[in-house]
């Protein structure tokens, strides 16, 4: 699966009214935009895939990310082949290990070691009677071992909530071949201060798992940083202002070695599908 563009990352089109998703999906893929990405934190996903499938014809759709705790091998690989066999080379399966505090919640002890789970999840996507292709999955890979394991075992990556200079390091990290997709969260806005009413707490809430803030300490961000959601932070992860400012920042991933950036539209209102905001984005970014 050769990826590019720009996609669309969205909670709405996962856990949204089920009509608005639809008719915001075939919407979507109209405006041009080449991906749809939906979370995994609970649910039937590979339900939810096959609902954004069925509403559009060309575009892919893509999970950011399919949750590795919630899901067998055995369990994912058939769902795979029964997507594809309906719908052909659509969906692309982005996996990750989450978050410990996510997945011990209602296990306590349940997450460790992630890379040995990740491998051994990807063993049994292999060994299954209707193996995924290793070009049909993405790992959500921040750290060197993930992104190392990413370029040996998947098709690329799929790094969240990351600036452009994460996505120059995970080129070099897995090389030409596979592909670099990561997220990129905007909000369309006037001032400083109204991006920071609608993205500051958001930010809080991912900013408090330790892997996103493992991985901004080891991009040069001080603990101080994160801990205060300083400016220079939410600058670098947030990308705020009008169409042209968003462009730019996606071209700076661009320029950086990704293949294709999915942007994730923040507004005052979590809950709505921001199908105005995706419009101008759509004009501005083709």
């Amino acid at each position: 699966m050769k990826l590019s563009g720009v996609g669309v990352w969205s909670q709405q089109l996962r856990y949204g009214d089920a009509a608005e998703s639809a008719e915001a999906a075939a919407e979507l893929e109209e405006l041009g935009f080449r991906a749809l990405w939906v979370p995994d934190i609970g649910g039937p996903v590979f339900d939810a895939v096959g609902h954004l499938l069925e509403a559009t014809r060309e575009t892919v759709v893509a999970t950011g990310i399919l949750n590795l705790w919630m899901h067998t091998p055995e369990e994912t690989a058939a769902s795979f082949a029964s997507l594809s066999a309906a719908h052909g080379d659509r969906f692309l399966m982005g996996i990750g290990v989450s978050h410990a505090p996510l997945v011990d919640a209602s296990e306590p002890g349940r997450y460790r070691k992630p890379l040995a789970a990740m491998t051994g999840f990807l063993d049994g996507l292999d060994g299954a009677d209707q193996p995924v292709p290793r070009e049909s999955r993405v790992l959500a890979a921040l750290g060197p071992k993930m992104l190392k394991l990413a370029a040996e075992r998947a098709g690329g990556v799929h790094p969240y909530l990351v600036p452009p200079e994460h996505t120059r390091q995970a080129r070099e990290a897995v090389g030409d071949g596979p592909l670099v997709l990561p997220e990129q969260t905007v909000v369309l806005c006037s001032t400083r201060d109204e991006a920071r009413a609608i993205g500051t707490d958001w930010l809080r809430g991912y900013l408090s798992l330790p892997n996103y803030a493992g991985n901004l300490l080891r991009l040069g961000f001080s603990a101080e940083d994160v801990e205060s959601v300083s400016d220079r932070l939410f600058d670098a992860l947030i990308a705020w202002g009008d169409e042209d400012a968003i462009k730019r920042r996606v071209d700076e991933h661009r320029a950086a070695g990704a293949d294709h950036v999915c942007v994730q539209v923040l507004t005052a209102d979590s809950s709505a599908f921001p199908r105005e905001e995706w419009r101008r984005l759509a004009t501005a970014l083709r």
